[in-house]
């Protein structure tokens, strides 16, 4: 939707018919992004009729929320979920970076009805997220300042004990 107002929507088919979302008669700042969605099938005869009201919203909303005191005899609300996001799966494997072989990858699948690319929809949720832990970050300057993910350098031991015996340069004797 291309508008923050509601719009009308409209299907109107006779029978026999296969009724999809591609029937849906809508106005230009509205697009069906999955016309193949089957909605109901008409019988040689039937008449099929519906108006339907879209709006934007965010997250999850019941029927109940929908339902106002001044709707007409007729009008059914029903439940509306907003997310752009139709599945998701994770999978944490162990990985190495360099010699260590502690760390952790992740890896997400996201599938979304198109409305929103699956890497916006991660950078939105990441940012969603530090917003929300931004207020445990300034509660003390110490933590603000704090340099977080920064690689240690090698101390000359460290460097020592990874060297091959070949690169220490040995006499001929201790080489043995």
């Amino acid at each position: 939707m291309n508008t923050d107002e509601d719009k009308n929507i409209e299907i109107d088919v006779n029978g026999p018919a296969k009724v999809t979302a591609a029937d849906i008669v809508a106005d230009p700042d509205v697009e069906v992004l999955n016309p193949e969605q089957y909605i109901c099938t008409v019988a040689d005869g039937g008449h099929f009729h519906v108006r339907m009201t879209v709006k934007k919203g965010r997250g999850y909303v019941a029927a109940d929320q929908n339902k106002s005191d001044d709707m007409p005899i007729g009008v059914l609300p029903i439940d509306s979920i907003f997310t752009p996001i139709s599945r998701v799966n994770y999978q944490v494997e162990s990985t190495r970076v360099g010699r260590r072989n502690d760390f952790d990858k992740l890896t997400l699948d996201v599938w979304t009805n198109g409305s929103i690319s699956p890497r916006e929809a991660i950078s939105l949720a990441a940012k969603i997220l530090t917003e929300h832990l931004d207020i445990f970050v300034n509660l003390t300057d110490e933590a603000k300042n704090a340099e977080i993910m920064v690689e240690k350098e090698e101390t000359h031991k460290e460097k020592m004990l990874e060297m091959t015996i070949e690169e220490l340069d040995l006499s001929v004797r201790s080489y043995n």
